[in-house]
């Protein structure tokens, strides 16, 4: 896809989604990590109607190192691998603690040292909490742009190095936004609306996949 029409679709989805943000609640920047680690391999509406109580009642990593791992994985065993999920949350808080004053560090390279945060949700941190320019290439993220040819990968990191190079640096944090809600809205994994989406002009999944098969 060539740059102007890379421009266009990007245009598009801003007016589509003016109001893209994260969908996760959180209030500072731990908050975000550990709802991040929550939510890999689940939804935020489910993340977060856990963490609405978790957080009231645990609010730094202190308070969450009060709590034996059995402990934790009662409190969130409604969000899948959670046996995984609270040991790891338990020992990022740990290293929180012990080697950053109970603060989230806010570099990528630190971030992705601590236990269940690989670079996805680094950049997921570094972008909501910290206000840096990143991209983090979730599952919505993936399918949409591939899909869309704003991206040309089977893999993760280089869908983040191809985004990287295709969208303004300082576009990176909404665009990321911008094509999860499309993903969640639109670009549907199994049943993408494209009845219904506005980039068909320029998307290669439709005129390579749909477009014929419209009678």
């Amino acid at each position: 896809m060539r740059k102007t029409e890379i421009n266009d679709v990007l245009e598009i989805l801003k007016e589509l989604y003016p109001n893209a943000e994260s969908e996760l609640d959180f209030t500072n920047p731990f908050e975000l990590l550990i709802a991040t680690i929550l939510s890999a391999q689940s939804t935020d509406k489910r993340v977060n109607s856990v963490t609405k109580g978790l957080f009231k009642e645990y609010k730094s990593p202190k308070d969450f190192l009060s709590l034996k791992q059995g402990e934790l994985e009662e409190k969130i065993k409604s969000i899948g691998f959670y046996r995984n999920k609270s040991k790891n949350i338990l020992n990022t808080c740990r290293i929180l603690v012990e080697e950053y004053n109970s603060e989230v560090p806010k570099t990528r390279e630190e971030l992705i040292k601590l236990p269940g945060v690989g670079r996805k949700t680094a950049n997921v941190v570094i972008s909501n909490a910290f206000g840096m320019d990143a991209i983090a290439v979730d599952t919505h993220v993936f399918r949409v742009s591939n899909r869309i040819g704003i991206a040309n990968s089977d893999n993760v990191k280089d869908t983040e190095i191809d985004l990287m190079k295709n969208i303004e640096k300082k576009l990176w944090s909404d665009a990321h936004h911008w094509l999860i809600f499309h993903g969640r809205r639109i670009c549907k994994a199994r049943k993408p609306k494209c009845e219904e989406c506005p980039l068909t002009d320029y998307c290669l999944y439709y005129k390579n996949e749909v477009k014929d098969n419209i009678k």
